[in-house]
């Protein structure tokens, strides 16, 4: 069977993402922080807790799932934002959104990459619609997704001739627990913020399509711009 890591999987996108690749017959490896609220009885659904800022046992799980399955699509997902003026940050948030955003997806598929070169296989990459504009009081988020949609770009050149599928996603405002560290929310009107099902049914897009043909760049948008203020 093949196999599928996906990050970020005990909720939101990631766990909508797992949900889809498993429907397609995947074996999905979810690594996530924690999974006391996920409600899943699919054999399929491998959970792997783990806190990603902690960059030894990472790659450790890495390892392990390398070494024993045939990989075919890492879903880098996981993400953080903390938001506000710059000057209000502090070094433990910037570092963890560095961290989990950035250095981690690039680890992460320097691990695979072998792999998913023999399977021709799929590299996914959550982004953000932050990495295509100025993200005023985000400015370290917006960098760090601005820098996974580089790296995604970069990296297809390097190893599209082997086959190889890499595919920024960048989602705007999306109805999920992410904005729990802001002073705002998404929009309480469905056409002013997408889902995390959306988000996943684009990936199920992505793998879709014909060998030869691939969908690098993905942006999806709500019809309308409308930003809820936490009370």
């Amino acid at each position: 069977m093949k196999a599928a890591v996906v990050t970020g999987a005990s909720s939101g996108i990631g766990f909508e993402i797992s949900r889809v690749l498993i429907e397609l017959g995947y074996k999905v490896y979810g690594i996530g922080r924690d999974f006391s609220k996920v409600v899943i009885n699919e054999a399929n659904f491998i959970k792997i807790s783990c806190d990603m800022t902690k960059m030894h046992v990472l790659i450790e799980e890495i390892k392990k799932i390398r070494n024993k399955e045939d990989v075919h699509i890492v879903v880098n997902n996981a993400g953080v934002g903390y938001f506000g003026p710059h000057e209000e940050l502090n070094p433990n948030k910037i570092h963890e959104m560095i961290t989990v955003n950035l250095e981690a997806p690039m680890l992460i598929t320097q691990l695979m990459l072998r792999n998913l070169k023999k399977n021709l296989g799929f590299i996914i990459n959550i982004s953000s619609i932050e990495a295509k504009k100025s993200s005023t009081y985000g400015c370290v988020y917006g960098a760090t997704k601005a820098g996974i949609t580089d790296f995604s770009n970069s990296l297809f050149d390097e190893v599209r001739k082997y086959g190889v599928k890499v595919i920024a996603i960048h989602p705007d405002m999306t109805k999920t627990n992410f904005y729990r560290n802001a002073n705002f929310k998404e929009g309480d009107i469905p056409e002013s913020h997408i889902t995390a099902k959306e988000v996943a049914n684009a990936v199920k897009t992505v793998i879709t399509q014909r060998e030869g043909m691939v969908i690098t760049d993905i942006t999806i948008r709500p019809q309308k711009h409308l930003i809820g203020k936490k009370i």
